[in-house]
């Protein structure tokens, strides 16, 4: 944890995750529970290369403060942060945008609330700046440019968060998803490859869209029981790509070898972002594998149902990894 001393009653902190190579990030499924009094807002370091290669940052101006600051808003009702995060993108700076890293959050005292914004590194894809309600200019600018014209040290500690991560190469990623809740196995006298989502886990495959969305998946793949086709199916809708099915993605696999789980989880992350629904059992070995491989630590490799776990990669390496514990909305 980073501590800074804001200006009077203000108090600001940072906690952005080791940053390199064996990066670790995580949001748990009660963000509410970890503040005092919590207003929750999510945003991005969004990001273009320049004519000469080099990384540019997206600036905004809001005549309302007369700053300049990095896009981010508040969680609107419902929302879960990554949907908050790429829904501000758009609507403060016109850019369709591609989420990647999570690098933290920030979080200070406003009165007798605290504000927490999450950030994650955004790639600016498309699209145009018009002039809006919460921002009269945009403006690209290096990293040094940056750091000149950013009003708020905690911005800075973001760029310069930010820009590690970009500068490791990530060229596609993975996003690891456990099914979302089923009936209970108990009780169940049919095949349990048919057991069924409850309503919850309809809820939270439905919202998995908005979560994930933000990440552009090209592909979908899952294993064979129908609670994890079913929880890929509203994301599958959504976008018009197809669902996959193997069993090896599954508890099955991992049951027949590590190395059938392993072959079956490699041959589904090609390249671009890859949506694999799995099981229980099958996704914490994968990784602990995969961090092993990598010379990696993941000291907890909690696998909850409808989580998500982003895996960034460089060719075969892993580079890092950031666990989204819930889709639910943030309270």
């Amino acid at each position: 944890m980073i501590s800074h001393t804001g200006t009077g009653d203000l108090s600001t902190s940072l906690s952005l995750s080791h940053h390199g190579e064996g990066h670790v990030s995580r949001i748990g499924s009660r963000p509410a529970e970890e503040f005092a009094r919590p207003t929750f807002a999510a945003g991005a370091l969004l990001w273009r290369r320049g004519e000469g290669g080099e990384f540019e940052f997206a600036l905004a101006h809001r005549p309302r403060y007369d700053d300049w600051s990095l896009p981010k808003g508040k969680v609107d009702p419902g929302e879960n942060l990554p949907g908050t995060a790429i829904r501000e993108i758009e609507e403060e700076t016109g850019f369709r945008a591609t989420l990647g890293w999570f690098l933290g959050y920030v979080h200070y005292a406003v009165g007798t609330r605290t504000k927490v914004v999450y950030y994650w590194t955004a790639e600016a894809t498309e699209g145009e700046f018009e002039e809006n309600d919460e921002v009269d200019e945009l403006r690209w600018v290096t990293a040094e440019q940056a750091h000149s014209l950013l009003s708020y040290d905690l911005d800075h500690k973001v760029v310069d968060a930010g820009l590690a991560m970009l500068e490791l190469g990530c060229d596609r990623r993975v996003l690891y998803v456990r099914h979302a809740k089923a009936h209970a196995r108990e009780g169940w006298a049919g095949d349990d490859d048919l057991r069924p989502l409850t309503k919850k886990g309809r809820r939270q495959s439905e919202i998995l869209v908005s979560a994930l969305e933000g990440y552009r998946p090209s592909s979908i793949y899952s294993a064979v029981p129908d609670r994890c086709v079913h929880t890929a199916t509203p994301l599958s809708q959504d976008s018009g790509l197809p669902i996959v099915t193997n069993e090896d993605l599954g508890d099955a696999g991992w049951l027949k070898s590590s190395e059938t789980a392993i072959d079956a989880f490699r041959s589904a992350a090609g390249e671009g972002v890859s949506m694999i629904v799995g099981q229980g059992t099958v996704i914490p070995g994968v990784l602990a594998r995969l961090a092993g491989e990598a010379g990696m630590e993941i000291e907890d490799i909690r696998c909850k149902k409808s989580s998500t776990w982003v895996l960034h990669f460089r060719g075969d390496t892993l580079l890092g990894v950031d666990y989204l514990a819930s889709p639910l909305p943030v309270k």
